[in-house]
């Protein structure tokens, strides 16, 4: 009987569970909250803030969980076009309301995750343990996992999908493996966020709005979530973070570019109080260029890549490394599996630090190349303020269902550049 082991009940986790539940005769989930229900988990604690689901995301969902969205829309989570019932704010401009063709499911992060662990355990053959893992065991092949209660399993692959806080650089480097390279993108990011009852007039009837954080510009967003209430994050970076004060935390949304989120602030009833998070850096561990990976293990999701939250590209790229574990069963070539991942993990890297790395007060390596994307990019926003073309293809290309090469399209180029003079 063929056993996998996945290390984490995250997003990616289940993922991963779920195409490896194809090609394994069992798959043991390893998770030491008590996962399951739809209040935060003390493992995720950026839950408590926004959460965006990417197109490409909630796609790649669905082709894993037939009807998944469906599901969340009848339990109670609006959907809506992105930029149609929902308000888009890049430098403080509103990106222009046209259709767009993506779908935005607006779910927590609890109600999203238990959504998936639900199906992902009604799978044959998938079962969760409430354990710790504290190590690895084998040699140049990984053979299992050691628990904190001192039992040891067995398994013909270990997934290790436990998030930014992964240890399997140093299991690794104790069974004499390299050590994977870091690089890092430094941003100081803070957030606050408080629950709001919902009415159906606030925001004109519109579900949502996000407001583009960046130095010199202070940010946040508010989405509506199940039950009729409004999730409002605040944001700041380079350490311009938002308080946790109810009063000072309507102050600091009134410094926003914009009104919008302010406007539900001031009105709407609160139903908790507000609570913090702080974001240092994104971060990258080169698994794909250690020179001989071992066999019988993989790491992905966070544990691999954990990107600035602003941009929301997380869930998504974990979802696009869960399709690359699958193209590589039924027996995963480490290799492989890096390189293939790398794929998607390189496009939403360098959007997210090079939208980062536009501003001085980011520390990091700027090449030419950058410093003309950059330029580029900030003309695209204005764009999509005037022109429908442009927002679409922003938008599309934000959600990773196009390659960001499409903005350089030539009608698209030529579009950007006119705006962009504006």
């Amino acid at each position: 009987m063929r056993q996998a082991v996945v290390l984490g009940a995250s997003i990616a986790g289940l993922l991963s569970a779920r195409v490896l539940a194809d090609a394994f005769d069992r798959v043991l989930i390893i998770e030491r909250d008590e996962p399951g229900g739809l209040t935060p988990r003390r493992g995720v604690p950026q839950a408590r803030h926004l959460h965006g689901l990417m197109e490409r995301g909630r796609q790649i969902i669905e082709e894993l969980f037939p009807g998944f969205t469906a599901e969340l829309a009848e339990a109670g989570a609006p959907t809506t076009e992105v930029l149609r019932e929902s308000r888009w704010y890049l430098s403080g401009l509103r990106v222009r309301p046209t259709d767009t063709g993506l779908t935005t499911l607006l779910a927590g992060r609890p109600m999203l995750e238990n959504g998936i662990l639900t199906r992902t355990l009604a799978l044959p053959g998938v079962e969760l343990w409430h354990r710790t893992a504290v190590g690895l065991s084998g040699g140049s092949r990984i053979t299992g996992v050691r628990l904190a209660d001192g039992g040891e399993v067995a398994a013909d692959l270990v997934v290790d999908a436990t998030g930014r806080g992964s240890r399997a650089a140093d299991w690794l480097a104790g069974l004499g493996h390299e050590r994977p390279a870091e690089e890092r993108v430094d941003v100081d990011l803070g957030y606050s966020s408080r629950m709001y009852r919902r009415k159906p007039e606030h925001l004109d009837g519109d579900l949502a709005v996000v407001v583009s954080t960046m130095p010199g510009f202070r940010g946040g967003g508010a989405i509506t979530l199940e039950g009729d209430r409004w999730h409002v994050t605040l944001a700041g970076m380079l350490g311009d973070h938002p308080p946790t004060d109810p009063a000072e935390f309507e102050r600091f949304a009134a410094t926003l570019p914009v009104p919008d989120v302010h406007e539900i602030v001031r009105a709407a009833e609160p139903l908790d109080d507000p609570v913090p998070h702080r974001f240092t850096g994104s971060l990258r561990r080169r698994y794909d260029r250690i020179s001989t990976p071992p066999q019988g293990f993989l790491v992905l999701g966070d544990a691999v890549c954990s990107f600035n939250p602003l941009y929301a590209q997380g869930m998504t790229v974990a979802g696009q490394q869960a399709l690359a574990l699958r193209s590589c069963l039924p027996d995963p070539d480490p290799a492989r599996f890096y390189r293939e991942a790398a794929g998607a993990i390189d496009i939403a890297w360098q959007l997210s630090t090079g939208s980062d790395l536009r501003y001085p007060g980011v520390e990091g390596p700027r090449s030419l190349r950058s410093r003309i994307v950059g330029a580029y990019s900030a003309r695209a926003q204005v764009a999509a303020h005037h022109d429908a073309a442009v927002a679409r293809t922003f938008m599309r290309t934000a959600n990773l269902t196009i390659p960001p090469t499409s903005l350089l399209a030539p009608g698209i180029a030529v579009r950007v550049l006119r705006a962009g003079r504006r």
